[in-house]
């Protein structure tokens, strides 16, 4: 009886050392930062609004249940981000030096070393040359996960996106991975984003904000307006959402709408009278299946619209760029 028991134990424990573990964890190691702490969202999910990393003794970790490969986005102190690509049961070592962040080094993975290669390529190279080294990049490793990640990032993501070029590189990456989801929502997004190309009239729509008053485009007429896309997990769209507050404020001439892409309409109202934003926010609940983004061509969080004098002007803005872009308008 006693054999049988120990066999049974012995099948049980190297069933469980086969098994592969559902989790993905970092471990940081980051000069000239000695205490504070980093940022981590996911925008495919990966995990659930915004997470913090403590920073000791220039340290840190972090371990999240992993089911599928996604990817990280990182926010320094300095708000510089960097991705990290995350596979279950793995795990990566971080080495980088707080004032040299785009040299960072990630070791543990194929896709995060092939990241990290890169980086390294282009750290020092002119814009039009880091574009190149991308482009090369995606077509050497169309099988990657970094390559959906650097065509929303330098092709669509951009103050001066290039859609053609970005649905030439995505049809190179879907033929090297169809059941990729990301790239799948990348080539959706494309096929919309093909009618709402700078110069484009504003498209015609109506609905209702997050407190049940209607929002047209019609009670838009003979404003210039920014579309502004954002979720309570991205640092990036809650920042962009304060800073337009700031001016909606201040100035009548530019009407600013929010799109909240949360599940939960009570939190997102819940976070809209906490930070005191005026300006009319929209959120029906559907996350990345709103009809709203399809209907401006926008399915990335954070993302922007800026429309002057009823057409597209610009997209894809950072914070800086966009208060700067006020200033000028008036």
């Amino acid at each position: 009886m006693k054999q049988i028991v120990y066999a049974l134990l012995v099948a049980l424990l190297l069933v469980s050392c086969g098994k592969k573990s559902e989790h993905f964890k970092i471990n940081g190691r980051l000069l000239h930062i000695n205490q504070g702490e980093l940022y981590v969202y996911s925008p495919d999910g990966a995990i659930s609004g915004m997470d913090t990393i403590k920073i000791e003794g220039g340290r840190f970790t972090y371990d999240i249940p992993s089911q599928y490969k996604a990817t990280l986005i990182i926010v320094f102190p300095n708000f510089s981000t960097q991705a990290i690509f995350t596979e279950p049961g793995e795990k990566v070592e971080v080495k980088a030096d707080a004032s040299h962040l785009k040299e960072m080094q990630v070791e543990g993975t194929d896709d995060n070393e092939l990241m990290s290669d890169l980086r390294q390529q282009i750290a020092s190279v002119s814009p039009p040359e880091e574009v190149k080294f991308v482009k090369q990049f995606i077509k050497d490793h169309p099988e990657s996960a970094v390559s959906v990640y650097l065509v929303e990032k330098y092709f669509i993501l951009n103050n001066a996106p290039d859609y053609k070029e970005a649905s030439h590189l995505i049809n190179i990456i879907t033929k090297a991975q169809p059941d990729n989801g990301n790239a799948k929502r990348l080539k959706n997004q494309l096929q919309g984003l093909g009618k709402n190309v700078v110069g484009a009239t504003m498209p015609q729509f109506t609905a209702k904000d997050i407190f049940g008053k209607n929002v047209s485009s019609a009670s838009l007429k003979g404003k210039d307006v920014v579309v502004n896309v954002w979720a309570s997990w991205s640092y990036e769209s809650m920042e962009m959402q304060r800073a337009l507050n700031e001016w909606a404020q201040k100035d009548t001439h530019v009407a600013v709408i929010g799109i909240c892409l949360d599940a939960s309409k009570k939190e997102a109202r819940q976070l809209i009278e906490r930070d005191n934003i005026s300006f009319p926010n929209l959120c029906d609940g559907k996350m990345m299946e709103s009809p709203l983004l399809k209907t401006f061509g926008l399915n990335t969080i954070p993302d922007n619209i800026v429309f002057k004098n009823g057409r597209i002007a610009e997209r894809h803005l950072n914070v800086n760029t966009l208060r700067q872009r006020l200033l000028n308008l008036y």
